[in-house]
């Protein structure tokens, strides 16, 4: 039943022994720029190419404000802080993300609240979230308390699935009106915009990641967007570990984070910016052709929502059951083809199972029936 999809990835990668999930697409202009940090003498946290990355991420995000720093969970680590986080708090996020999501709110000690995802973006449902406030929590000196335990509700992070953006502007809308700061997680969503605005750009903050799996990448990096300029002079601030502006000796005025993207990586990276526009007119067109292929084949494909334009970072399938999604992976595996059954549910792992969280049918109904295709950077589209 899956012959035709396995045909067509194979005639997307006709030169691969092997077609792997996600892979880089880096050439000359990576090298040469490379080199020139490498040339410079600065490798490290300072040096040119730092600051025109972050130039460059604004530019194109249409952000005020960039942080380069060392990766997507860094990024979100130094967001949640710069946003007002603090120990002991609840921090409203999806379980059907990646791990680093939850962790992040960890690191601060803080814990997440699991909110059920929206079936047409599989990101944040804006009808739960609004549910959720509106009957478990109640308004106590300015802010949104969880009446069940008494703890603040600080922030909302909904993260952006495979590059596809859900209904921020209902989320940022409610999150305005109880007194929460929204922080997106768009670590997936270089290059996607919803209503002609970038990923990112509808909250407090903003962050991305370049891991070398993403549409764009630094090796391993991520970036704070923000228009806010407090938030960025904190955000800068402690990913540099809080080293205060002294000339003559190393002075901290708080705990602080070795997070600063280094100079080498982000000359790797401002090669990469300047090629993501190509980039994700590639991928639309090669999500565009799976889309195709899929109806043709009777395989449900899931497609960008409303008034989102998807830099289609992982195109997806979702099977009936879960045994459709073995024999699909096994089948694609005797063919050299390695798809990706979605992360396992933040709320079903271990360490996250106390975690508060409402109804989340949405998330058990759909985790086992979604599989990430091959979706590598290609000319053959």
């Amino acid at each position: 039943m899956f012959d035709g999809l396995i045909d067509f990835i194979k005639s997307v990668y006709p030169e691969k022994e092997k077609i792997f999930l996600h892979e880089p697409y880096m050439g000359r202009l990576e090298e040469d720029y490379v080199l020139d940090s490498i040339r410079s003498g600065f490798v490290s946290s300072v040096g040119e190419y730092v600051v025109r990355a972050e130039t460059k991420i604004a530019e194109l995000t249409k952000a005020k404000y960039a942080v380069a720093v060392s990766s997507g969970t860094a990024a979100l680590h130094t967001a949640l802080i710069s946003c007002g986080v603090k120990s002991g708090d609840l921090v409203i996020t999806q379980p059907l993300s990646f791990v680093a999501t939850g962790n992040a709110i960890k690191y601060c000690n803080a814990d997440p609240f699991f909110i059920d995802i929206d079936d047409t973006s599989l990101s944040l449902s804006p009808e739960k979230l609004e549910e959720f406030l509106l009957k478990e929590t109640e308004e106590r000196k300015g802010c949104a308390v969880h009446k069940k335990t008494g703890r603040k509700i600080s922030a909302c992070v909904p993260m952006h699935t495979f590059g596809h953006i859900g209904k921020i502007d209902k989320i940022s809308e409610i999150c305005g009106k109880f007194k929460i700061s929204l922080i997106e997680d768009a670590a997936e969503a270089m290059g996607s915009t919803y209503q002609g605005r970038h990923a990112g750009i509808f909250g407090k903050a903003g962050i991305l990641s370049f891991n070398g799996n993403k549409i764009i990448t630094s090796g391993g990096g991520g970036a704070i967007i923000t228009d806010d300029e407090e938030i960025y002079r904190k955000a800068k601030h402690i990913s540099t570990t809080a080293r205060t502006d002294n000339p003559v000796s190393h002075e901290h005025d708080m705990v602080g984070y070795n997070y600063r993207m280094p100079n080498l990586n982000a000359s790797f990276l401002y090669a990469q910016l300047l090629r993501l526009n190509d980039f994700v007119e590639k991928k639309r067109r090669l999500g565009k052709a799976y889309e195709k292929v899929c109806k043709n084949n009777n395989i449900s494909f899931f497609t960008e929502p409303d008034d989102c334009r998807s830099n289609y970072w992982l195109n997806s399938i979702i099977l009936n059951n879960s045994n459709e999604t073995e024999l699909f992976i096994k089948t694609a595996q005797k063919n050299n083809i390695f798809p990706r059954m979605v992360w396992k549910p933040l709320h079903k792992l271990d360490f996250f199972e106390k975690t508060c969280m409402g109804n989340l049918d949405n998330t058990d109904n759909f985790y086992r029936r979604i599989v990430n295709l091959p979706s590598s950077v290609t000319e053959e589209i």
